[in-house]
């Protein structure tokens, strides 16, 4: 490839492209693959079940957090 022959939309693509899989490899998901374990899988599944929801606001408070 030769850059000199990129527009400038199409390098600044590319640039785009290359810090987006770089990011990726740097912060990518350390859990990725990982399989859940019965009770977490449990907590979940009562989790999504109940209709209670909590803001992040009201999470920040409980574990005494400016937000």
């Amino acid at each position: 490839m030769d850059l000199s022959q990129l527009s400038q939309e199409q390098f600044k693509e590319l640039v785009r492209g290359i810090v987006d899989d770089r990011l990726r490899e740097l912060l990518g998901d350390p859990d990725l693959g990982l399989q859940l374990g019965d009770s977490l899988r449990a907590r979940l599944k009562e989790s999504l079940s109940s209709t209670v929801r909590l803001s992040g606001e009201d999470i920040a408070d409980q574990l005494g957090l400016r937000w």
